[in-house]
């Protein structure tokens, strides 16, 4: 797999490399974006523009092209550097912004973090009854610093009652060696069946979310 790329540009100079594409649909208060998207994070923009289109919410995305990964932190990206984002961060109470990572030892565990703790809970309950056989964690202390998501320029925390950074890693995303395994329940939908579990909890967390 091609190496990450962390040069020092700025959000609004990846937004203008050729390939890039920004997307943004206003839908209801509930937000999910996925601005790793592309490339870089894979599938993070496929699960956040399904279950926003089913549950009716907004939507945001950046998708890198083949070849590209670039990775800016989420406290750089700004919406000061994109109107598309700053129209997204102003029209939603609560965001839930998608990620992947890789970790030792944390190879089944999603992890929530972010500023809006009560949404944190309320999405790490639906998504443990969609995928019980992950750990979903939304105890703050047993995530890794890192991966917290509590800077407040990061876009998960920029909304009007704040939100959630959901961490995904690879085998939920279906991208370890163990979807190769399950060539006859992937046939029909082209995609590993971890994906759709984890796509119809997030429907239900954003449902039943009063916005």
């Amino acid at each position: 797999m091609q190496e990450v790329n962390r040069e020092p540009i700025t959000f609004a100079e990846l937004l203008n490399r050729p390939g890039v594409i920004e997307v943004s649909d206003l839908r209801s208060r509930f937000g999910f974006c996925a601005f790793h998207g592309g490339n870089l994070e894979r599938v993070t923009e496929q699960i956040a523009s399904e279950a926003a289109a089913r549950s009716g919410s907004s939507f945001y995305g950046v998708l890198q092209p083949a070849g590209m990964r670039h990775h800016i932190p989420s406290k750089l990206v700004s919406p000061d550097e994109s109107p598309q984002l700053k129209s997204f961060v102003e029209h939603c109470d609560v965001v839930v912004a998608l990620h992947g990572y890789g970790r030792r030892g944390h190879f089944t565990s999603l992890l929530c973090g972010g500023g809006n703790r009560e949404l944190a809970s309320h999405v790490a309950h639906h998504v443990r009854s969609a995928l019980p056989a992950y750990r979903t964690i939304d105890e703050i202390g047993e995530i890794p610093k890192a991966l917290r998501g509590l800077h407040p320029d990061n876009p998960c925390n920029l909304t009007s009652k704040g939100g959630v950074q959901l961490e995904l890693p690879p085998r939920v995303r279906g991208l370890s060696p163990l979807a190769r395994f399950w060539p006859a329940h992937c046939r029909e939908s082209k995609r590993f069946p971890h994906v759709n579990h984890l796509i119809d909890g997030l429907v239900q967390a954003a449902a039943s979310w009063p916005v």
